[in-house]
């Protein structure tokens, strides 16, 4: 392989916004899967991650549309997505699900539960490089050598009119996008810098406290917060975690959290419960992307309720780690329920998918 920009690339990434910023840039939805750059000359073709190291072994399917719909000779950034069987939706749990280390597995899951792949910068083309040309430039000859691109590779939308960004803001986290990006037009291509802005949904949950997770550091410190809600059934429902806490306050909540210590079988997440359907720490965890991840936690007793900001859902848990905001005595913890959580606007992701490149 020779191009103009050789792998490995660190991508060029986002930093989080309370609003959208205004002035000349380009706002383009915020795909929830794995970021990844491609390299290809010909017939060589690498998938490179977020973390510099390739995924092309996890993809065999994405590497041959991409040879069909690239340019012979390209780098290109993008992200890679899974669509929800429905097909009207990100599933990005599933998605994780494809980085696994036998290559059977891989082969049988690229044939069930094949990626998507949508392309939003252009870094290099033939024998030039793009990475020092201001982003306009660089999303004008994207659109160009993606002119035929077809599913399932795609070219990412885009808009200049914040109104339009705002709509798409609201409408398209119902096809489990999770916000906007806004890109300045006049910027190159910086790996590793936080040159763009991300707005993303912020919320808040009142969440059972039915477990933690102990540190790494040692048997004295939590790890993590794991949060429970009650489903229509009455089940209390695992619903993700509560993490990024300092080492100090780490200790602190180990402390505060043992008197609820529970050894009593009737806990709702102990072992003789994991195969009722209701979804626990290891149930839902164990077919992400953990390997050896140790799964186990402390059980408490679920008498204590947290309030956590998130940004959204998947399926029945949040996407990512909640934040800790405060305890919420005041609430019982009957009172947690999927009812409180606010329903996004249903939207076929084939809209967003098929949607005009500019606005």
């Amino acid at each position: 392989m020779k191009l103009p920009v050789m792998p490995p690339v660190a991508p060029m990434l986002a930093k989080a916004v309370t609003a959208l910023p205004e002035g000349d840039y380009s706002y383009e939805p915020k795909w929830d899967g794995f970021r990844s750059i491609i390299f290809r000359d010909g017939d060589e073709l690498e998938i490179g991650s977020r973390n510099e190291k390739p995924m092309t072994r996890y993809f065999p399917e994405l590497v041959d549309a991409l040879k069909a719909n690239l340019p012979q000779r390209c780098v290109v950034d993008g992200e890679i997505i899974l669509i929800s069987e429905s097909g009207k939706r990100l599933d990005f749990e599933v998605l994780q699900q494809r980085i696994h280390p036998a290559a059977s597995r891989v082969k049988l899951l690229a044939e069930k539960t094949p990626a998507a792949f949508v392309a939003f910068d252009l870094l290099a083309l033939d024998d030039t490089g793009f990475m020092d040309r201001p982003y306009a430039e660089r999303r004008s000859a994207l659109e160009a050598a993606l002119a035929h691109a077809a599913a399932p590779v795609y070219l990412t939308s885009r808009t200049t009119d914040p109104g339009t960004a705002q709509r798409w803001f609201s409408e398209f986290e119902g096809a489990g996008l999770d916000g906007i990006v806004a890109k300045p037009l006049t910027d190159p291509y910086q790996p590793g810098k936080r040159t763009m802005a991300k707005y993303k949904h912020e919320r808040t949950a009142d969440c059972v406290l039915a477990g933690y997770r102990v540190h790494k550091s040692g048997p004295d410190a939590v790890g993590s917060l794991l949060l429970g809600l009650y489903n229509a059934d009455g089940e209390l429902t695992n619903v993700g975690v509560a993490g990024a806490f300092s080492m100090a306050r780490r200790r602190e909540l180990f402390a505060e959290l043992q008197p609820l210590v529970s050894d009593s079988a009737d806990h709702p997440w102990t072992a003789d419960k994991q195969d009722t359907g209701t979804r626990t720490p290891r149930n839902s965890e164990g077919s992400r992307w953990s390997g050896g991840k140790d799964l186990s936690f402390v059980p408490l007793r679920p008498e204590r309720v947290v309030e956590v900001k998130y940004d959204h859902m998947e399926g029945e848990r949040f996407r990512h780690t909640a934040q800790f905001l405060r305890w919420r005595p005041d609430r019982s913890p009957d009172s947690c329920t999927y009812s409180q959580l606010e329903e996004p606007v249903k939207f076929d992701l084939a809209e967003v998918l098929t949607a005009p490149a500019g606005t």
